[in-house]
């Protein structure tokens, strides 16, 4: 991964993490990391434990943030989150898989934020 495209993502996750906290979101985490691999974050709403996967282009000229979501990257999410209810100790939590997909306009401007909850 190049360091354009990791900046790009670093960005991302920034901004899904300031409009979660705008939104009442308690950020659990981020950049959860285990043996097999890592969740970008993790919060809380209400009583649901949320796990949330960000997207983030700098055009839609390839398509859009969340088309990249692949049922591959759905089931790795399905596991990271289980390692994750299991190493805190919460493996009754209520919780659900939301993606952000973040759509930049050049020089680090956020030009749409989508926010998609149960997206799988």
């Amino acid at each position: 991964m190049t360091i354009r495209r990791k900046l790009l993502g670093r960005q991302g996750e920034d901004a899904a993490a300031r409009y979660l906290e705008k939104n009442n979101y308690q950020v659990l985490c981020r950049n959860y990391t285990c043996r097999l691999g890592e969740i970008d974050i993790v919060a809380r709403e209400r009583d649901f434990i949320v796990f949330i996967e960000v997207r983030s282009r700098s055009s839609d000229d390839y398509g859009l943030p969340q088309e990249s979501v692949t049922n591959r990257k759905k089931m790795k999410l399905r596991q990271l989150a289980w390692h994750y209810l299991k190493a805190v100790g919460q493996t009754n939590a209520s919780c659900r898989f939301d993606v952000i997909a973040v759509l930049f306009a050049g020089e680090g401007r956020v030009k749409k934020l989508e926010h998609i909850e149960n997206a799988f």
